[in-house]
């Protein structure tokens, strides 16, 4: 299996750590990404799981990407995108798949590196958001921000409704904290 997808399924198991502790009047809690509070951010991200499993798996996903998808069972909806996932990484031949989103027509390894960004980041986004930081994988958070530091073009991506402008990281911030300032969100 493929680096990547060892990736993505840590940044899964981490996101669902982080999806069962939070509590029933969090969900209505800011996060660093500062149009969605924590329910919303969980919804974005449950809705990319399962429209990268229909697209890996060449399944219709069943509803946009902003529809609520979480209904009256966050945990469960995210148990299930999970499961649905990671099947379809774990796919054999999937790296070699193309992926179609809203950012265009995307060859697998790509797709994978933008599907991890979006599950760990907006998991991070929700440890911030519900104080549960302490789960976060903060190794993985150290890889994912090495590798966009890496990229050629990442700068690409820094526009409305992906990325802003890298700002300064509190003294002493952990990983989670550097990777998050990196893309543009501001954590105290």
């Amino acid at each position: 299996m493929a680096d990547e997808v060892r990736q993505i399924e840590r940044a899964v198991v981490a996101t669902g750590r982080l999806v069962a502790g939070v509590t029933d009047g969090q969900w209505a809690n800011g996060t660093p990404c500062a149009e969605w509070d924590a329910r919303a951010v969980l919804n974005h991200t449950v809705g990319g799981m399962r429209i990268f499993a229909a697209e890996l798996d060449g399944t219709d996903p069943g509803a946009e990407h902003e529809s609520d998808w979480l209904g009256t069972d966050p945990a469960g909806a995210y148990a299930t995108a999970a499961a649905l996932d990671l099947a379809a990484w774990r796919r054999p031949g999937a790296l070699d798949t193309v992926v179609h989103i809203s950012l265009g027509a995307l060859p697998g390894p790509l797709a994978a590196m933008v599907h991890l960004t979006e599950v760990c980041v907006h998991g991070v986004d929700l440890a911030v958001a519900t104080g549960q930081r302490e789960l976060v994988d903060e190794e993985l958070c150290e890889e994912l921000l090495s590798t966009m530091r890496g990229m050629a073009g990442f700068d690409a991506f820094r526009v409305p409704g992906v990325f802003g402008a890298a700002v300064p990281p509190p003294p002493g911030a952990a990983p989670h904290g550097l990777l998050l300032a990196y893309l543009g969100r501001s954590v105290s």
